[in-house]
């Protein structure tokens, strides 16, 4: 399946309130995400595991990749297409080994010297950020801001996507950097139209 990093869609079922997650996440889908990250951090290993095989399902209905945040047992389990990983999770080296070498390996990173290594240690794609300040993630450092996003962008040969405080107002200078796409919460599942705000962003990539 061929990976397109423009518009990469990371879950987060609080920004949602009541609302329905695999129906919030099929709206997204069908506005135009790209690819598509399972993120869990409260759930059980079991309950990670049935909801990671519904969305894999739901993901591949739309040919969109499904990606895995952090468990590497999660997406060995359910055949997940990659894994996306940061630096307080598992060694980049181990993670490349133990997922084998024809699933996608993202890695995040705020630094050039981290990219770098990402790049020659086995990541297939970067997560740079944060970008801006974000209210989705508490577990991040200081905006790196886009000069730096790009000064990462230019130093690999691998795609780039940022992360962090991305929305449509600041999409077009993101894009600027050279990025080859943004990786969002709320701008996407934070609105009350979840489909035409996904739609509005893609179309927003497109056109800058």
């Amino acid at each position: 399946m061929p990976v397109d990093y423009r518009l990469y869609l990371v879950n987060d079922r609080k920004i949602l309130g009541t609302r329905n997650l695999i129906q919030s996440i099929a709206e997204a889908l069908e506005g135009g995400v790209t690819i598509l990250q399972l993120r869990e951090k409260e759930l059980s290993s079991l309950d990670f595991y049935h909801l990671a095989v519904q969305m894999k399902e739901l993901a591949h209905s739309y040919q969109v990749p499904f990606m895995i945040n952090d468990r590497l047992d999660i997406a060995l389990a359910v055949d997940a297409d990659g894994l996306h990983i940061g630096q307080e999770d598992l060694p980049l080296t181990v993670a490349r080994k133990l997922l084998g070498p024809d699933k996608i390996l993202g890695y995040s990173v705020s630094t050039l010297e981290e990219a770098l290594y990402g790049e020659q240690n086995g990541a297939d794609y970067l997560g740079a950020g944060p970008v801006f300040w974000t209210g989705s993630k508490t577990d991040i450092g200081e905006p790196i801001g886009l000069a730096c996003l790009q000064k990462i962008n230019q130093a690999v040969s691998i795609p780039v996507v940022g992360i962090g405080g991305i929305k449509t107002a600041n999409l077009p200078a993101v894009k600027s950097t050279g990025i080859d796409g943004v990786s969002l919460i709320s701008a996407i599942l934070g609105q009350e139209d979840i489909e035409n705000a996904a739609r509005n962003l893609l179309n927003l990539w497109n056109a800058s």
